[in-house]
């Protein structure tokens, strides 16, 4: 039996429209279980880059989520200047989109780093302990060869050295540039120097093998046949903790740091 090709149109439509009713019905019923998700991910990786979970340690969510709610402050900030902003919520702020929005983001100058939008308020988030900042970590984000990079840079109370680097996103390519992911990699920035004396950005993801943290502070060994990858690495960590990033707010709270220790060796001698 053949059919009209206007039955057949209509059939085919019938069947499109059944089909898109069911998947907008199941990305609705979905969405909620894919934002805890992306939140409970987020969580992991802010742990781990703060060396609050181990590499390849399985938490379940619960503890995850106790972890991190035991350990870590969010706060959004300005950038600009580098103050608070009490009036966001963090658990409700998505910084990349705040970037993309024109009401909350602009387009960021020419960097090496190749960011190309800034949004107007950061999320950091302050790792604490007895109520007293332990490290803070960055969202970062830059250009590799393939694709554009997003992790997390953990640096400690005094807002030099590094505690660690983790990257969450990317498409690099496996075995090269995506040796971004090796735990052996990430830990040879632990102890390194961010900043130089006169308080500019410098460490460096050099060509070769640098030496141990006490030697050779501000630089960390280059990805094996991954030159530009390595470079990216580099451009987008130091342009983050640079004044168009959160260097502002790491100067602000490294002088709080700085007159606390003074108050508590003040109190201390008397």
């Amino acid at each position: 039996m053949q059919h009209s090709t206007r039955y057949i149109l209509l059939f085919a439509a019938a069947v499109c429209g059944i089909c898109s009713v069911f998947v907008a019905g199941a990305a609705v019923l979905l969405k909620p279980r894919q934002e805890i998700n992306v939140a409970l991910d987020r969580q992991k990786n802010v742990l781990a880059v703060a060396g609050l979970m181990e590499p390849g340690e399985s938490l379940s969510r619960d503890e995850v989520t106790r972890r991190f709610h035991d350990n870590i402050v969010a706060q959004v900030v300005d950038l600009e200047t580098g103050s608070v902003e009490e009036g966001i919520d963090p658990a409700d702020y998505d910084q990349r989109k705040a970037a993309a929005d024109p009401k909350t983001g602009h387009e960021a100058p020419p960097n090496p780093a190749k960011v190309r939008r800034l949004p107007k308020d950061g999320l950091v988030y302050r790792v604490e302990k007895d109520g007293k900042l332990r490290a803070v970590v960055l969202p970062i984000e830059g250009k590799g060869l393939w694709s554009t990079l997003y992790g997390y840079l953990a640096l400690a109370a005094d807002a030099q050295t590094i505690v660690g680097i983790t990257f969450y996103q990317h498409g690099e390519t496996p075995g090269l540039g995506g040796e971004v992911d090796n735990p052996r990699w990430k830990a040879l920035w632990k102890g390194r120097k961010a900043y130089d004396a006169e308080g500019h950005p410098v460490i460096n993801v050099k060509k070769g093998i640098a030496g141990p943290p006490e030697t050779d502070p501000y630089e960390v060994d280059g990805l094996s046949g991954a030159s530009i990858t390595s470079r990216g690495v580099g451009n987008l960590v130091r342009f983050w903790l640079g004044d168009h990033g959160f260097g502002p707010y790491l100067k602000q709270m490294e002088a709080r740091e700085q007159a606390q220790e003074g108050s508590e060796r003040a109190g201390g001698s008397t």
